[in-house]
């Protein structure tokens, strides 16, 4: 057995190469480099393993590591532990999916191409809008994309968002938004939900779109319905929701409420956590926008015998070949993460996908119930979804480190996004938590926050 497999060139293939060059040694291939400059000695390295000791030490490292499949845990925050059917990962661990790359030719692709095309579908469906693009590379991707593609439509460069929605997300539009001179507002959140008067005092004429999330950061259902006579009650203004594609299962789709793009990621369908990632992204638009979205579309066709066919349609080629003229960087789709989601929406079906939305919401409601039966204050008098904020009184580092200690991982830390929410944890309560993993949560927090 070789010591090293995975390294291909030997001993006497270097020489080979040194001969063909027609030097002598290693050090001849530097001989242009002036001496003075060069390094001598040996550099400080650890020093070299064999194969199995190389895995028994990174194996060792990884046991360091606490995840979601030792402990049960309570943190969310736009990344959660939900149920993965086991048809996923056999679905998109063969060949023709793993390694499948761009498909462009239709006529090798159908398989990649009719899994994508059916990704859209599920999407539309799932949101109540007429289109959705094949995924971006994840939800704030989306977004930021989605604020793009209102500002060229609109010829306006104002960008409403709420202070609700991720604060990473956030991030990522004040970095596309910097490039295009966007100015982005930003709405102060009131009791855990976006202020409907800033943000009614903010819309004006130059005002591309209004962003929301839904339910948003904090865990609450946002009013749609108010925000979206808002928005669109000043001409032109489009009304941008990015939504969990699993709480859609039950809530009232953004599409019913006249949204003209929504976004979000796809983590809460088929893909595992991964310790935050990669994911998919999904972009869905009303019929009027389909040839300004980003990335691809795939569209079903009949060949010239009349059989059903899958190709990329209404792609806007000046993104591969006329980059000055691009609307977009999004080339690309997240194929493998496409297919996992479409795969999971399938297993699961309409009813499967509304009973887990269920239990996300009834199991979140009674985590909330226990809590409060130990002690502890929590923001519930709005509706949310599966996530809520419980105020701790004490550093939320050193509460999760307790819980920690005692096999829990806790929340999300939101004074690490919201100076005004120190010592506020955003807890997410999942199907995937059981009535005696809920109850010793509360009750651990009750002596860790009581104590």
């Amino acid at each position: 057995m070789s010591e090293f497999r995975y390294l291909p060139v030997t001993e006497d293939d270097r020489r080979e190469m040194l001969d063909v060059i027609g030097v002598q040694s290693d050090e001849d291939l530097f001989s242009d480099v002036p001496e003075k400059i060069r390094f001598k000695g040996e550099l400080k390295l650890e020093p070299k393993l064999s194969e199995p000791e190389l895995v028994r030490f990174l194996t060792g490292l990884a046991k360091k590591n606490v995840s979601s499949s030792d402990y049960p845990s309570f943190l969310g925050a736009g990344i959660y532990d939900h149920y993965i059917p086991s048809v996923v990962d056999s679905v998109i661990s063969r060949g023709e999916f793993y390694t499948a790359y761009t498909p462009y030719q239709a006529e090798v692709s159908q398989g990649e191409l009719q899994a994508i095309f059916e990704f859209q579908t599920l999407i539309c469906e799932l949101t109540g809008m007429e289109a959705a693009n094949s995924s971006m590379y994840d939800g704030s991707t989306s977004l930021a994309e989605a604020a793009l593609l209102s500002s060229g439509v609109t010829r306006n460069k104002k960008i409403v968002v709420s202070e609700t929605v991720h604060p990473e997300y956030r991030q990522v539009l004040a970095t596309y938004a910097h490039g295009r001179r966007l100015d982005v507002v930003t709405i102060p959140e009131k009791d855990g939900g976006t202020d409907l008067q800033a943000l009614e005092a903010a819309v004006d004429d130059s005002t591309a779109c209004v962003i929301v999330q839904y339910p948003n950061f904090f865990g609450q259902i946002e009013p749609l319905k108010e925000i979206e006579t808002i928005a669109h009650g000043v001409k032109k203004t489009q009304l941008i929701v990015a939504s969990n594609p699993l709480s859609l299962g039950l809530l009232t789709p953004p599409g019913e409420f006249n949204a003209d793009i929504v976004v979000g990621d796809c983590q809460t369908l088929g893909i595992s956590e991964s310790f935050g990632g990669p994911h998919c992204g999904y972009f869905a638009v009303s019929k009027k926008l389909i040839r300004k979205v980003p990335g691809r579309l795939v569209g079903e066709t009949v060949d010239e015998k009349g059989q059903r066919g899958y190709v990329l349609t209404l792609q806007a080629r000046e993104q591969h070949i006329r980059r000055e003229k691009a609307t977009s960087n999004i080339c690309s789709n997240q194929a493998l993460n496409a297919l996992a989601s479409s795969v999971a929406m399938n297993a699961f079906g309409k009813k499967g996908i509304r009973e887990l939305a269920e239990q996300n919401i009834q199991k979140a409601h009674y985590a909330v119930k226990q809590l409060k039966g130990n002690g502890i204050s929590v923001s519930s008098d709005h509706s949310y979804f599966n996530e809520f904020v419980i105020e701790c009184g004490k550093p939320v580092s050193e509460v999760n480190n307790a819980l920690l200690e005692k096999g829990i991982i806790g929340g999300y830390d939101l004074g690490k996004s919201y100076a005004q929410c120190k010592n506020k944890m955003l807890v997410a309560v999942t199907e995937m938590r059981s009535k005696s993993e809920i109850d010793q949560f509360a009750e651990a927090l009750g002596g860790i926050i009581g104590g």
